[in-house]
């Protein structure tokens, strides 16, 4: 950091407005992936699939809450594990409060898992979150959204995941996936996203790109091993 190039005022302005070039260059290309995004053809949810939520049992089509659009955020908590993934943590922070501005342009956001309903709301309160979320457990809608794998898949590196097979350890990985209910009550999948395609919907790293260390994760042992739950950094 001490050796950066240090420059008088006219030497940065010239530097600063060619980046706000390319950063317009990048505005634009984005407008026009968002645009690719929402032209991209649908599918019909033909499958049942049944839900747990704090207000009682509930399909995919009651998860929309009454509006027409549906965006999950599949959550890394599986039956078995004791706290929610780290890193779907700080996604989520980022998500909290935002959903009575989503709920004003016709979408649900909410947060679904494979783990039981009590040991959600037990993480969710601990975490202090406000978000919707549901458990999938005893569902095939994890498997089939292609963010939880069976035991023999993992074993035979069969999981598929980002729409390609790859071999894991893991048996959850992140994703988010986005549906549409028609007037008629039928829900289509829009679009789902996973891996690297998770970074735009996370405040935190976007504020850590405008620094001048970045998201300063270099010769960490992993990109994310410096993370923490909120609740214990113990600062």
């Amino acid at each position: 950091m001490t050796e950066h190039r240090i420059v008088d005022s006219a030497e940065w302005l010239d530097a600063r407005r060619e980046l706000l070039r390319k950063e317009k260059a990048f505005t634009n290309a984005r407008d026009e992936l968002s645009a690719a995004r929402r032209a991209l053809p649908w599918e019909r949810v033909a499958k049942n699939y049944a839900f747990e939520t704090p207000r009682g049992r509930a399909s995919l089509s009651d998860l929309f809450d009454g509006r027409r659009q549906l965006i999950v955020y599949h959550f890394m908590l599986g039956p078995d594990w004791e706290e929610g993934c780290k890193s779907c943590s700080f996604w989520v922070d980022n998500f909290n409060g935002i959903d009575v501005h989503l709920k004003h342009r016709d979408v649900t956001l909410l947060a679904v898992s494979q783990a039981p309903l009590a040991k959600i709301e037990a993480y969710r309160r601990r975490m202090g979150w406000s978000i919707a979320w549901a458990s999938s457990f005893g569902s095939d809608f994890n498997f089939d959204y292609q963010v939880s794998f069976r035991p023999e898949d993992v074993a035979a590196g069969k999981a598929f995941y980002n729409y390609a097979p790859t071999k894991t350890t893991m048996s959850e990985l992140p994703g988010i996936s986005v549906f549409f209910r028609d007037e008629a009550g039928t829900v289509f999948h829009t679009y789902s996203c996973y891996s690297r395609g998770l970074d735009m919907l996370n405040g935190a790293y976007h504020y850590l790109d405008l620094v001048p260390k970045g998201r300063d994760e270099m010769g960490l042992p992993s990109t994310m091993s410096w993370l923490r739950r909120h609740d214990q950094y113990g600062d």
